[in-house]
């Protein structure tokens, strides 16, 4: 047996903690078998009877005969996620993001992944070059899904063009593997002005359409143009009208496709109503929300969230002490509007309140960049530096780096505080978390 994985912590509660398991024991196979990525351990963990062999950290091995139900977890959680060395993207895409980013920024951010691990995982979106027929077959075999894929466009000659790889047009054919063998999918476009819009847009979901209902969704992203685009492929902004002859043509096919299907299929962004300043679909559009990664349907969860929060908190109009109490709220300059809108109704139903909201420029990246998620530290403490900020700022929680109190730009939550001499609380984001937030619950 040749690959170990090293256990990085056992789940409180979990089977694992219950065997012994702890962290730095390695997993050396179950049922035998060497474990090669994350695959291998879902599909045998998968089992309701199995056998599983852990070296301890003082060298002794134990043989555990487990018995559980059906795909319940053994809750391990292990230092490398993959339990894999990660795939790198072998594409040069004229959209990619990363290739927009200023130099000097920390080397993860740099890391482009184009992994089907990830996309099982984490719900990554893969672009299907980098994914073997190997691969095709274990996710096949272990029937893992979903798989999130970038599809940008059908046109094999196009899509070999968009993303710099003579083999992206013919790895198209492997989500036909994915779809006969029943597989579910997710699919994504990042929408180029004048390359993948228009004619090859209405192809595009045409084609796609033929997958249904084994590929369940489909979201429609415009592309992110920073302002460090020197030298690469030149790409426009799309206008209101743009985004509206998008969304007509979104819509034209929902409408189409939702009869025969029960699914509305594609889905905008919401940047694309904010662009076209049109209203956000009610909620049974979004399909139970299957593209909020995309930013498909973010705003409308957010507001129906706060809707039944602040239904359920209105009643206490005055503070204990009977005094204002004054916080401030940061966002992008994309949700702005609704959380203005949104900090409007906490003050009117609750009389102590008063808040400040403040969407903020991305000077860092370039003012195109306009979702919260890219905000960085440098450019919060700037724009608010002097500004009247109450008790606490609110910030939403996809600022920050995963699991980190640090920005994107490499500050802390504790050096925006400082320099700003305000608290700085993190609000997660659901709708019922903003109203707590504010209120101070949480």
């Amino acid at each position: 047996m040749g690959r170990e994985h090293v256990i990085k912590g056992v789940l409180q509660g979990s089977i694992a903690e219950e065997l012994g398991i702890e962290a730095g024991d390695k997993l050396i196979a179950i049922n035998d078998c060497e474990i090669e990525d994350v695959f291998d351990y879902h599909y045998y963990t998968d089992e309701e009877y199995l056998t599983a062999i852990i070296r301890k950290k003082d060298g002794e091995e134990w043989e555990l005969e487990i018995e559980k139900e059906y795909e319940e977890d053994l809750g391990i959680e292990f230092e490398n996620g993959l339990m894999d060395d990660y795939r790198s993207c072998c594409n040069k895409c004229i959209f990619c993001f990363i290739d927009q980013m200023p130099a000097g920024m920390r080397e993860t951010l740099y890391f482009k992944d184009d992994d089907s691990r990830l996309s099982f995982l984490q719900g990554n979106y893969v672009t299907l070059t980098n994914m073997s027929d190997y691969d095709v077959e274990r996710i096949i075999k272990y029937r893992l899904s979903p798989i999130n894929i970038s599809f940008h466009t059908t046109n094999p000659q196009l899509r070999c063009r968009m993303l710099n790889n003579r083999f992206a047009g013919e790895a198209l054919k492997k989500a036909d593997r994915f779809y006969d063998a029943g597989i579910t999918m997710n699919g994504q476009i990042v929408l180029c002005r004048g390359v993948n819009d228009r004619e090859e847009l209405e192809r595009t979901i045409s084609d796609l359409a033929g997958y249904l209902p084994v590929l369940e969704s489909v979201s429609v992203v415009p592309v992110g143009l920073s302002r460090y685009r020197e030298g690469l492929y030149p790409l426009e902004p799309f206008t209101k009208e743009d985004a509206r002859e998008v969304l007509e043509l979104i819509h034209r096919w929902q409408e189409k496709l939702y009869p025969l299907y029960g699914l509305h299929f594609i889905h905008a962004s919401d940047e694309w109503y904010i662009l076209a300043e049109e209203e956000l679909p009610e909620e049974e559009r979004y399909d139970g929300y299957l593209q909020l990664e995309n930013g498909v349907g973010m705003l409308r969860l957010l507001l129906n969230e706060f809707e039944e929060a602040l239904k359920e908190a209105e009643g206490n109009k005055e503070s204990d002490d009977g005094t204002k109490k004054v916080l401030s709220l940061v966002t992008g300059k994309l949700a702005y509007p609704y959380i203005l809108s949104m900090a409007e109704r906490m003050e009117k139903a609750f009389g102590f309140l008063r808040i400040n909201v403040f969407g903020i420029i991305n000077d860092f990246f370039g003012e195109r960049i306009t979702v919260s998620g890219l905000l960085t530290g440098q450019d919060i403490e700037k724009q608010l530096k002097g500004k009247e900020l109450g008790e606490r700022i609110l910030l939403p929680e996809n600022v920050l780096r995963s699991g980190e109190r640090v920005f994107l730009d490499d500050m802390t939550v504790e050096e925006l505080e400082k320099a700003l001499q305000v608290r700085v609380d993190i609000v997660k984001s659901s709708g019922r978390d903003f109203v707590n937030a504010i209120l101070g619950n949480s």
